[in-house]
């Protein structure tokens, strides 16, 4: 009997060193998984339920449930397999179950060894916020982070300036609560439709030298803007250029919505990167003409936008390495990641409905 119990204690051991030796995803400590996540080079998700992850998260983070049925798919949506994959749970179960699984379908995946627990007892941040932040290292080494907020409203930080693109209060049953955010330093504008223009907003952001950005039809219903028009160029910054490109319907029936000339779309130069902030527009020809765009935000909902296949057309024109959609409502979104992943383009899904 003994002879038996040492032969099963033993394949047992040959299986648990078979498993970890098959484990095809890395481990690492608090500090290096906080250099990984503050390179920008990584996609970072909380794979714990909805209710731990509004007590406190890493800022930034995703959340998928792994316990979820529809965690795969979700995390298909989400994800891109040419980045890694940063996860995390409590205590690093969850999230090492969740590692393997990714792996599995091809994820290069990163686990924070002792979870969250680790991760507070080093004195990390967490935060209560439910909005994803994604952040990119600029030429010279600086941060710029991007905040989803509402539909078509984006809030940009870097280098201690504080950005906001057309910023609206409420949409819906939607609220940002600009009060509660610092006053910008640059407010851009692309048009007047309530969905982008709040005057309200607008006057909470702004303080002794914000830039007010906008096109003439907004400046005149405003009182006042430092307009642009299509083509025009500014510098704001010696790091910082602003630059007005068209945004149009070009659809016959709903050129009424967004007529050539009068609404903007802005390109911005921010340290070497470049960022296309498309407004509300359709796949125009001038797209062919933006170079080195390295992160689009690209509108998708018809009749106002694009459709998706216009969407997939208007991101192999711009070949941006990162594209937003935004402003897409109720429009299904899902297949875009699958469609534009073989051309090199990472398609990241945020709140922008």
């Amino acid at each position: 009997m003994k002879k038996i119990i040492a032969f099963l204690l033993a394949l047992l051991g040959m299986n648990v060193h078979t498993a970890c030796s098959q484990q095809n995803f890395e481990n690492k400590e608090v500090k290096e998984f906080a250099e990984l996540i503050d390179s920008g080079n990584v996609q970072l998700v909380d794979v714990r339920t909805v209710g731990e992850y509004a007590e406190g998260h890493l800022p930034g983070a995703l959340n998928i449930d792994v316990k979820e049925d529809s965690f795969v798919q979700k995390a298909e949506q989400q994800l891109t397999k040419e980045k890694k994959v940063a996860v995390y749970c409590r205590s690093g179960r969850r999230s090492a179950n969740a590692a393997g699984v990714l792996s599995e379908r091809g994820y290069k995946v990163v686990n924070l060894l002792g979870g969250i627990q680790a991760w507070q007892k080093a004195q990390m941040p967490v935060t209560t916020s439910t909005e994803p932040i994604d952040i990119f290292k600029t030429k010279s080494g600086k941060t710029l982070r991007i905040h989803p907020l509402i539909h078509a409203s984006i809030r940009m930080e870097y280098d201690g300036q504080e950005i906001e693109i057309d910023p609206v209060g409420k949409l819906g049953n939607r609220t940002t609560d600009y009060a509660a955010l610092p006053k910008a330093d640059l407010i851009l504008l692309t048009h007047e439709h309530q969905d982008h223009f709040d005057k309200g907003a607008i006057a909470t952001l702004t303080k002794e030298g914000t830039l007010f950005v906008t096109n003439q039809r907004c400046a005149d219903m405003y009182g006042s803007g430092s307009v642009m028009k299509n083509g025009d160029k500014k510098e704001w910054k010696d790091d910082f250029t602003i630059e007005a490109v068209p945004a149009y319907n070009t659809t016959e029936a709903n050129k009424k919505f967004h007529p050539q000339g009068r609404d903007n779309g802005y390109i911005l130069s921010v340290d070497g990167i470049r960022i296309y902030i498309a407004g509300d527009t359709e796949d125009i020809p001038e797209m062919e003409n933006f170079e080195n765009i390295d992160i689009a935000f690209l509108p998708c909902n018809q009749p106002f936008t694009m459709t998706t296949e216009q969407f997939v057309k208007a991101a192999r024109t711009i070949k941006a390495k990162v594209v937003f959609p935004y402003h897409y409502g109720q429009t299904d979104i899902s297949g875009l990641q699958s469609q534009l992943e073989p051309d090199g383009i990472e398609v990241r899904v945020r709140p922008f409905d």
